[in-house]
């Protein structure tokens, strides 16, 4: 196992269920450390991922709104800490592609990691009446 080297932040079981899928997948959820902003305060959501951050070395905070708490939280952190990097609107590709590619620098497995679950969106079939 090796030590956390990112955050997840989201509403509710958003990290809880992505720290899942990703473990039942890979077996390699150690990479990553969850947050939920549930029942926090925007301030009390920051303190907790401050902590974490200080705790782990975490460089990436993946979040899952780009306008929510969670985000706004994060971003205040790179105030401080221009070293860390934030992404939002996270989805399972991004996050399964950073685990493999986390042994990379941050910088290029963080950059990676967003095209891939850019990449991973799709849509089939079209709506009748769209």
């Amino acid at each position: 196992m090796s030590d956390p080297r990112a955050i997840v932040a989201g509403h509710g079981a958003f990290a809880e269920g992505m720290l899942s899928a990703i473990e039942q997948i890979t077996g390699r959820s150690d990479v990553f450390l969850g947050v939920t902003n549930s029942d926090l305060s925007t301030r009390d959501v920051e303190q907790l991922m401050r902590k974490r951050i200080e705790a782990s070395g975490a460089q990436v905070v993946f979040t899952d709104l780009p306008a929510g708490s969670c985000t706004m939280a994060a971003r205040r952190i790179q105030r401080d800490r221009p070293d860390v990097s934030v992404v939002t609107g996270v989805n399972l590709a991004a996050l399964l592609d950073f685990v493999f590619g986390s042994d990379a620098g941050a910088a290029d497995a963080v950059q990676h990691a967003a095209k891939k679950g850019r990449e991973a969106l799709a849509v089939t079939g079209v709506p009748r009446g769209a």
